[in-house]
């Protein structure tokens, strides 16, 4: 095969976050065969790390021709730019697609995180086998994102799927009030003083992490796994909500707080159960996604290749 045909051929997909770039190379089966990551500097402009980024790639991967790029933020359909971004604002309303194919030489595609995490389960992992799919991420926001007939459902602007913002109380809390990261600690770090036999009280309190809370979970601390369970209760109510509206065939959990294991998908799916139209639980599949961290790279990465 010549150089410009493999060029052709290579899936490579990148995800933003707000303090990492991580990429992935995939093969014609979808199977990893190379991936990068690079802390973000907080100090410096974003963008021209990406491009370095990016240049960077072309050499550790070789030439590729397609790049996917997954970015947490709401991107608008018509213009294909970034609307709204909370953890990486400098990225609303620029032309980062076109900034980055001027500057790269690269045909890019960009897509939400959540939206691009869903379709690499979809394809490659836990969603395997289903037509319609429910994606829920829970990490530093919450995230997800609908799989239709095979397709991301995009909604009217490109704005579907905006689960952190479901109401889950009479009082209007919003899901990611309670179920992102930041207000998992919060609420963590509000109630371990009451539990004096917690292993969490070894550490000092402004110092707690939800990497601190999963381990201690995970090694069975009961007070961990109380803030994780209760976590996922509160998931499970608006997962109940999906399914009573749209009787889903498959709902996968992905995102940080999963390392936790069956602490958080047990809870998700005793309260969905509880809340959820009987018949149309049934028939749903609850599961936690296979892919982790490269969620998102390689959903991008299968969707730029499969791109006009």
């Amino acid at each position: 095969m010549s150089d410009s045909a493999n060029s052709v051929s290579k899936m490579v997909g990148l995800e933003v976050s707000n303090s990492a770039f991580k990429a992935v190379l995939l093969d014609s089966d979808g199977k990893i065969l190379s991936a990068n990551k690079v802390l973000i500097d907080k100090s410096q402009p974003i963008n021209d790390q990406l491009i370095s980024f990016i240049n960077d790639l072309k050499e550790k991967f070789g030439n590729f021709e397609k790049l996917g790029v997954a970015v947490p933020g709401l991107v608008r359909r018509q213009t294909k730019r970034v609307a709204f971004s909370t953890y990486i604002p400098e990225h609303s309303e620029v032309d980062l697609l076109g900034q980055l194919a001027e500057a790269t030489g690269l045909k890019v595609a960009i897509e939400n995180d959540a939206n691009a995490a869903a379709y690499g389960e979809f394809r490659l992992g836990a969603g395997r086998g289903s037509r319609d799919m429910f994606y829920a991420t829970l990490g530093t926001g919450v995230g997800g994102a609908f799989i239709f007939n095979e397709q991301i459902w995009h909604g009217t602007s490109g704005f579907a799927g905006e689960f952190g913002y479901l109401a889950i109380n009479s009082e209007g809390m919003k899901l990611e009030d309670v179920a992102s990261a930041q207000n998992i600690v919060r609420r963590t770090r509000s109630r371990y003083h009451q539990d004096s036999t917690t292993s969490l009280s070894q550490f000092e309190e402004e110092r707690i992490s939800l990497r601190d809370i999963i381990n201690e979970a995970v090694h069975e601390d009961d007070f961990a796994q109380m803030m994780l369970q209760r976590t996922g209760a509160y998931v499970g109510t608006a997962i109940a909500g999906v399914i009573n509206l749209l009787n889903i065939e498959r709902i996968v959990v992905g995102g940080e707080i999963m390392e936790a294991k069956h602490i958080v998908l047990e809870a998700i799916i005793e309260r969905a159960k509880e809340l959820a139209f009987a018949p149309s639980f049934e028939t749903v599949r609850i599961v936690e996604g296979e892919l982790d961290e490269n969620a998102a790279s390689i959903g991008a990465a299968l969707l730029a290749s499969e791109g006009e």
